[in-house]
């Protein structure tokens, strides 16, 4: 599996969440990962940062934020021209979707662990 620089938007600490669960499986299958929470915090080595830090080479952010909360991140993310955005359950919104395409990023509506454990990432 080719190393895709990924960014965990929603990250925690908290082991019982999914964002958590992909952090760690995103490192067991030797992606590069970046996070983003609202809590300053690590896990596995991964720092989680508060601020929409600049980051380079991005090429998937995986989504564990509501729709609601997105919009705050809607440029952020689009300014880091990643190569795709994945919507994981409870996180689909149409609305960004639509600004994604026009900016030529794939969106992917999925599981970011199912596709892991697939190799389908």
């Amino acid at each position: 599996m080719k190393n895709k620089k990924t960014l965990v938007l929603g990250a925690s600490e908290n082991t019982s969440r999914y964002s958590n669960m992909a952090i760690k499986r995103l490192l067991g299958s030797e992606q590069s990962v970046v996070a983003i929470g609202q809590k300053e915090g690590e896990v596995e080595g991964v720092k989680i940062q508060t601020k929409q830090v600049p980051f380079t080479n991005v090429h998937t952010v995986t989504l564990y934020l509501n729709p609601s909360r997105q919009r705050d991140y809607y440029n952020y993310i689009v300014g880091l021209q990643p190569k795709r955005v994945i919507f994981n359950p409870g996180t689909e919104n149409p609305e960004f979707y639509q600004l994604l395409k026009l900016n030529n990023i794939e969106v992917s509506i999925g599981c970011t662990l199912v596709m892991l454990s697939m190799r389908q990432y």
